[in-house]
C-alpha cells in the first residue's frame, strides 16, 4: 500500500520541509508557491523507489547565478533520502497556457551526470517541457500545497487535448521499453488505458489494482507480479517477455480504438 502526504513518514516530510527551507533560502521573496504532485499526492508513494515530484512557482524568472545555487542544491539533496524531480515556472509562464509549457529550471537524477559534469549549460537547456502539462493537471486535481498561494489561484487550467498529448509521450516511449523497464512500462501502459476510457486520473499502483479487476484475467499473474515488485525494490523482476508483450499489445490495440485510430498529436 503506498502512502500520500497525508500518511507518509516523519522522514519524507522533514525531507520535504528541507527542500522547501533550502528553495527559500535561495530564491527568496520571489517565491510564489512550492507544490507536491506525483506519487506522494496521488497516493502511491513508495520510500523505497518512488521520486518526489514538486512544482515551485516563482514571480520572476530565475536568473542564472540562482540556477546554479538550485542545481547545486538539488545534487546534494537528491537521493538523500529520497530522488527529487522538480520544475521551476514563473507566474508569467502560467498566465497564458502554453503547450509543450515552458519553465525556468528543472532537476532529475535523469540530469545529474549532466550538472555535475557541467556537459550542459544553464542558459542552453530545454525551454519547455511537455511532461509539464501532465504534471499541472496532476496538481489541480490532488496536488499538496506545502507553502504559498493556493493551486487554484497559481495553475491554470490544462487542456484534456494537451494532457492526452502529455502522457501519450510517455506511454509511446513505455510501448518500446517494456521489456527493459516491466514495472514502470506494465503500470503507466494501465493507467493511461484507465484515464482515456474513463478520464480517471490515477497513481501507478492504483491502476494495477484497477487492471486486475479489470483487464483479461490472463493478465492477471503478470499483473500480480508487477505490483508486488513496485511495492519493493525489485523494480525489473523476471517476468516473461511474451507475457509482457501481451498485455503490451492488448493496451495498444484498446488505446488506438479509444484515439479513434489516429496518431494524435
Amino acid at each position: 500500500m503506498g502512502y500520500n502526504w497525508e500518511t507518509c513518514t516523519k522522514e519524507t516530510r522533514e525531507f520535504v520541509y528541507h527542500l522547501l527551507k533550502r528553495t527559500e533560502e535561495i530564491v527568496a521573496e520571489n517565491l510564489v508557491g512550492f507544490y507536491i504532485h506525483g506519487s506522494l499526492a496521488l497516493g502511491g508513494f513508495n520510500p523505497k523507489s518512488s521520486d518526489i515530484d514538486i512544482l515551485v512557482v516563482t514571480t520572476t524568472p530565475l536568473s542564472i547565478e540562482r540556477k546554479k545555487l538550485l542545481a547545486k542544491m538539488f545534487l546534494k539533496c537528491s537521493n538523500h533520502p529520497f530522488p527529487v524531480e522538480v520544475s521551476f515556472l514563473n507566474e508569467a509562464q502560467l498566465k497564458d497556457w502554453e503547450y509543450p509549457t515552458p519553465f525556468d529550471f528543472h532537476f532529475s537524477e535523469y540530469w545529474r551526470s549532466s550538472y555535475e559534469e557541467e556537459t550542459v549549460l544553464l542558459n542552453e537547456m530545454p525551454k519547455n517541457d511537455a511532461d509539464l502539462a501532465a504534471h499541472i493537471m496532476i496538481t489541480n486535481y490532488c496536488g499538496i500545497c506545502i507553502w504559498g498561494k493556493p493551486i487554484n489561484k497559481v495553475f491554470p487550467t490544462v487542456p484534456k487535448a494537451d494532457y492526452i498529448s502529455s502522457i501519450l509521450t510517455d506511454y509511446k516511449d513505455c510501448l518500446k521499453d517494456i521489456e527493459i523497464n516491466p514495472v514502470y512500462c506494465t503500470l503507466n501502459l494501465i493507467r493511461v488505458y484507465w484515464y482515456l476510457k474513463e478520464d480517471k486520473i490515477s497513481s501507478k499502483e492504483e491502476a494495477g489494482k484497477w487492471g486486475l479487476r479489470h483487464l483479461p484475467q490472463e493478465f492477471n499473474w503478470t499483473i500480480q507480479q508487477v505490483i508486488a515488485a513496485y511495492a519493493s525494490t525489485e523494480q525489473n523482476p523476471l517476468i516473461q517477455s511474451t507475457h509482457l508483450l501481451l498485455i503490451r499489445d492488448y493496451l495498444k490495440r484498446e488505446v488506438e480504438e479509444l484515439l479513434g485510430g489516429t496518431n494524435w498529436k
